[in-house]
């Protein structure tokens, strides 16, 4: 055998560099995990904003994240109050299976007796952290042990109510203790979210950034705006706000029917969410971070603001509602990277389906919890401007009242003799006429009734199932 002739040593050398080189420049890179970004509104119906058709309430900031994305049409919550839909978010349960039926109590989330509603279930924090991810919240928690970081998250700024008194000069947590905020608490939440933004854009993060405006509700809306876009809806004639004969379902917020300072103070503190969504995109593209972010825009659940002669969500009502406006959420999605931009989806979607349809664009639906099993559906496919297969229904529920939604019709039922309510919602999707009980539509009814029963009978945990004695977890156990 005839020996290699002999190589000078740094020729050699210069040679496995150039080697290595060029192989490092034919492999391509392994792309980064894609950061994550929910933004969560307290009460907003998806028609307050610009990019739903609202005429009146400036949103530029969410307006051009729904056009550089796309935007759901048919986003309903599964059910009207805060610390269920935000559970059902995180989850991907249904009030019945995670067990929050009504908004967590005092007790449960500050002193001695507080804890973590969520616990026994494994959320989306937990699920990203357990994959590489850093997680952090800013804002409205509302699920229990408000004082202890828990659920996945290390980074943890928050408030110790659920409720909404005022924007300016609360409490809120930080650190593990509770402080007041001499300013407007939804620039916290904006600050402390593009702190965590950067503290982290190196490796790859879940940002919760959970505003507890525009709220709308309580004794704030009779309080004068104080944020910079104050002046400029005093006085405006809003015509997105029907003045209308109060419903005499109304059972909370008489005070504010076809009030303007109330109108005013919706739109004041929803352009103030708007402008924190434009400093947390500006602070992406700052980073260089724009490009492999998905950021999604949502609600908590819907709200009404005179439709129907109705003001606030369906706990406010008696018997509780189930109305469409209540239900309808703002559902966007943004990743330039990813999803292709200026498109609507009229899929028929719920807070329930968000968790699976996240994990797998994300990459991990393979880390979807599977005990107890979400009746949440897979549109991430949707998201890439392909058609998913889907059934387009929906299922709603709050203590007594449950609903299910199709393509064309609502079924309401109360537990356990009604007041029930059957619209179409082809012609009439303003819900208008009542059809329960109406000759020739017993068949219909009945279709709907049985996929109802059918749907809870699959997955609601008796434990939580309140149409047969469950209790409801987020009160405390009676001793």
């Amino acid at each position: 055998m005839r020996p290699f002739p002999s190589v000078p040593a740094l020729p050699f050398i210069i040679f496995l560099l150039l080697l290595s080189t060029a192989a490092a420049f034919a492999a391509p890179a392994k792309p980064a995990k894609p950061n994550l970004i929910f933004i969560l509104t307290d009460n907003q119906g998806a028609w307050t904003l610009g990019c739903y058709g609202n005429p009146d309430i400036r949103t530029p900031h969410i307006d051009r994240l729904a056009g550089e994305g796309i935007r759901f049409t048919r986003a309903l919550s599964s059910n009207p109050v805060c610390s269920p839909t935000r559970a059902t978010f995180l989850t991907g349960l249904i009030p019945s299976q995670h067990g929050l039926q009504t908004p967590v109590t005092p007790p449960i989330m500050m002193g001695p007796r507080a804890y973590n509603t969520l616990a026994e279930f494994t959320s989306l924090g937990e699920i990203l952290r357990d994959a590489g991810y850093t997680c952090g919240l800013s804002g409205k928690w509302h699920l229990g042990d408000n004082l202890r970081p828990s659920e996945g998250f290390s980074f943890w700024v928050t408030k110790p109510e659920g409720s909404t008194q005022e924007f300016y000069d609360q409490p809120v947590i930080e650190n593990g203790a509770v402080r007041k905020e001499p300013g407007y608490t939804t620039d916290l939440w904006t600050r402390k979210g593009i702190e965590f933004i950067e503290q982290n854009q190196a490796r790859p993060f879940f940002l919760y950034l959970a505003y507890n405006g525009p709220y709308s509700l309580g004794p704030l809306m009779m309080n004068r705006a104080r944020n910079r876009h104050a002046a400029a809806y005093r006085d405006h004639h809003f015509k997105s706000f029907p003045v209308d004969a109060m419903h005499p379902w109304q059972h909370h917020n008489k005070q504010f029917h076809n009030q303007q300072l109330a109108m005013e103070r919706l739109a004041a503190e929803t352009s103030g969410v708007d402008d924190g969504v434009g400093e947390i995109m500006a602070t992406l593209k700052r980073l260089g971070l724009d490009e492999n972010t998905l950021v999604v825009y949502s609600a908590d659940q819907g709200w009404m603001g005179g439709q129907n002669g109705l003001w606030g969500m369906g706990d406010h009502t008696r018997p509780h509602g189930a109305h469409e406006l209540m239900m309808q959420v703002p559902l966007l999605f943004r990743q330039p990277a990813r999803i292709p931009s200026g498109r609507t989806s009229d899929l028929l979607v719920s807070n329930y389906d968000f968790l699976p349809s996240v994990l797998t664009h994300l990459g991990l639906g393979d880390r979807m919890p599977t005990k107890p099993r979400s009746p949440g559906r897979d549109f991430s496919a949707a998201l890439r401007g392909a058609a998913p297969a889907w059934d387009n229904v929906i299922f709603y529920e709050m203590e007594d009242t449950r609903a299910v939604r199709t393509d064309t019709w609502k079924y309401v039922a109360r537990h356990p003799a009604g007041p029930f309510e059957l619209y179409d919602m082809r012609a009439d999707p303003r819900e208008r006429f009542n059809l329960y009980g109406q000759p020739g539509i017993e068949p219909r009814r009945a279709e709907l009734a049985a996929q109802l029963g059918t749907f809870f009978a699959t997955h609601a945990d008796p434990r939580f199932d309140r149409w047969k004695s469950g209790r409801d977890a987020a009160r405390l156990p009676t001793p």
